[in-house]
């Protein structure tokens, strides 16, 4: 007797926004894990967990176990070539991605040390569209085969290894929502905020105005918002100068086109 096909699961956070019109598709963001227990976590909470509540946003985790056909749900085998480790199956991770894919959302971005460095302009592209597919790797990785088969955008936190894409998935999720409509109480700040402008942050003072023998810079206390403009802007290019010369020089071709 055969036993019956296991059914594909999906794990999903989503509530309806109080007053939202049927037929809005709220942003999405699909992430496929081995660990759909790790989400929402740090999303639940804050301006990201109100937002999520309010169906300002919606959040799908799929588990990508489900997809295995095997009766020990088999994600992943070693690779070929020799050498340690395991690697994540083409065949079930494909079949994750087709479910997730269904209605064409894109991107679909798989989190890897060797993709592409996120920064603030790619994070602006994916929050000004329906939402985002994010695929997490786990072991060595991904087949090779599958990336290519399905045009995956290898993204990258920076310079330094995970035990897992699950928390770059948070933080690139984060970066997105952060940015929808109605999420920030004060818009306007997120004009002022590192690399909106192509400049690290100007820094930040509140009262005490005196603190451990160190004093608010006078200006922040004249009142006079034209020089406190100036001010936060020179304190903004010296520290994007200082700390990142990258970030500084393209800065400074900007200036000049």
């Amino acid at each position: 007797m055969k036993k019956a096909a296991r059914k594909k699961t999906t794990r999903r956070v989503e509530v309806t926004e109080t007053g939202r019109t049927p037929g809005d598709h709220p942003w999405t963001a699909r992430v496929l894990t081995l660990f759909p227990e790790m989400f929402p976590g740090p999303l639940g909470q804050s301006l990201a967990g109100k937002a999520l509540e309010q169906g300002k946003w919606r959040l799908e985790a799929s588990d990508i176990r489900s997809f295995a056909t095997d009766r020990h749900r088999t994600v992943d085998d070693t690779p070929f070539g020799g050498g340690p480790g395991m690697v994540m199956r083409p065949d079930v991770v494909d079949a994750a991605l087709a479910a997730a894919t269904r209605d064409e959302l894109k991107p679909a971005i798989y989190l890897t040390p060797r993709g592409k460095r996120v920064d603030q302009a790619l994070v602006r592209d994916w929050a000004a569209g329906p939402g985002i597919v994010l695929v997490c790797g786990r072991y060595e990785g991904l087949d090779e085969r599958v990336i290519a088969s399905r045009g995956l955008l290898e993204i990258s936190l920076g310079d330094l290894v995970l035990s897992g894409g699950e928390p770059a998935a948070i933080a690139v999720i984060d970066a997105c929502v952060r940015l929808l409509p109605g999420v920030m109480g004060a818009e306007e700040t997120l004009e002022e905020e590192s690399f909106e402008r192509g400049l690290l942050e100007y820094p930040h003072y509140t009262r005490p105005a005196e603190w451990n023998g160190m004093k608010v810079p006078e200006v922040l206390l004249s009142g006079h918002h034209e020089k406190i403009k100036a001010w936060r802007l020179a304190e903004a290019e010296a520290a994007t100068k200082s700390r990142r010369p990258d970030l500084w020089d393209a800065y400074q071709r900007n200036k000049t086109r």
